[in-house]
């Protein structure tokens, strides 16, 4: 008889973007390419043919809601399809999907494992309650030792059942060599931009946390000194039906005369071709990011990346002013300041060639050495052996 295939269910609220959902994607492709099979709740999404190309098992559930009654009965469902699929261990990857295949996973007696996605508030009893589902996994993920070092704090969590595997970055995908110059000018063109002028880009689902509003006060300061005549902003991002958010922006930039400076473009499909068409990526959130992926995929497209202080961009980016010169790979920023991010762009832009290229060829070779989508697989695989006794791991 042939042995049976471990079977992993994934379960994510929405493919459309972000850092959990592609994660989800690339496990997906790491169970099957290891002999094993995946089934992923899901949804939907922009993503969804991606992840079928995985080879995947994709099916079509209700895993956003956040109504308690819908999420027993959710619980309900998963138990059955894990009874009926052979499911040997769910991963949960978002708080309200959490709790049901909690519940699904103790009912059926299969191994639970958590992966820790973001810094989620904490501002009543009943929301660190809601969140503390993601520290109750059999082997809880964090994603950075940011991340790692919260949960310990927050839920007392042992340190035996917490893993740190970082946000994994594809440097086959990410790979300046392999964009082609076409893909950069297509980005340029449906950005508006002029041959000739720098691009100055923040890649973010538009959310006041991430800092858009700080990137527009920073681009109208250097607008002032006269710095920036040959110089786009591109805030690029979903909306996510934030109307008003994406309009209380677009009247910053009315207010402060940046409409020829700065535009709002929505999301970019081709994030490897907007980093090569940009001069200098930003990360200026205010708020701690758990990982913050943009900061690593800029250094392996080889572009200068500027990133706020907090969260867990001080381990993936060293940093300047404090780093020296000739080991950075960017630089790191207090949040929220305007003035400092005007002074960090402001250096990036004027690099001279030589001193750009050296930067970039750091910064790539950093993140391939300690973040790269081969490392995120294998460890994750490792965790899931762990609990299965199976070698989904082992070289192939």
């Amino acid at each position: 008889m042939a042995e049976k295939r471990p079977t992993v269910l994934q379960i994510i609220p929405e493919l459309d973007t972000g850092g959990a959902e592609l994660s989800t994607i690339e496990i997906a492709d790491a169970v099957q390419s290891a002999g094993g099979r995946c089934i992923v709740l899901t949804e939907g999404g922009r993503m969804v043919q991606r992840l079928r190309d995985t080879g995947a098992d994709v099916r079509f559930f209700a895993a956003a809601t956040k109504n308690p009654l819908h999420i027993i009965w959710n619980a309900h469902l998963i138990a059955g399809i894990v009874r009926q699929d052979g499911v040997d261990l769910i991963h949960a990857r978002s708080r309200a999907p959490a709790w049901s295949a909690l519940l699904a996973a103790r009912r059926t007696g299969v191994p639970y494992v958590t992966t820790y996605h973001g810094a989620y508030s904490e501002k009543s009893s009943l929301k660190s309650l809601y969140n503390s589902v993601m520290a109750r996994g059999d082997i809880v993920i964090a994603n950075s030792h940011y991340t790692s070092d919260l949960i310990r704090m927050r839920y007392g969590t042992p340190g035996a059942k917490l893993r740190v595997i970082y946000r994994g970055v594809d440097g086959a995908h990410f790979n300046p060599e392999a964009v082609e110059p076409e893909r950069v000018a297509a980005v340029r063109r449906r950005w508006g931009v002029e041959p000739g002028q720098r691009v100055v880009l923040h890649a973010a689902r538009l959310t006041a946390w991430k800092g858009q509003k700080v990137v527009i006060g920073a681009a109208e300061l250097l607008a002032r000194g006269n710095t920036i005549d040959d110089v786009v902003f591109i805030l690029a991002g979903d909306a996510q039906n934030r109307s008003a958010y994406r309009d209380a922006l677009q009247q910053q930039i009315n207010d402060a005369g940046l409409n020829d400076r700065v535009r709002l473009v929505g999301h970019e499909g081709d994030m490897p071709a907007a980093l090569c068409a940009s001069h200098v990526s930003v990360v200026a959130s205010i708020e701690p990011e758990a990982f913050g992926r943009t900061a690593t995929e800029a250094q392996v497209m080889a572009t200068p990346v500027i990133a706020t202080e907090i969260g867990a961009p001080p381990e993936t980016v060293r940093g300047r002013p404090g780093c020296p010169a000739d080991r950075a790979t960017g630089w790191l920023v207090p949040p929220g300041d305007e003035a400092t991010l005007a002074k960090a762009i402001g250096e990036a832009l004027s690099m001279s060639a030589e001193e750009r290229a050296q930067m970039g060829a750091r910064a790539r070779q950093h993140v391939l050495s300690s973040y790269s989508l081969e490392q995120m697989k294998q460890q994750t695989l490792e965790v899931y052996d762990s609990l299965l006794k199976t070698q989904m791991a082992a070289p192939r």
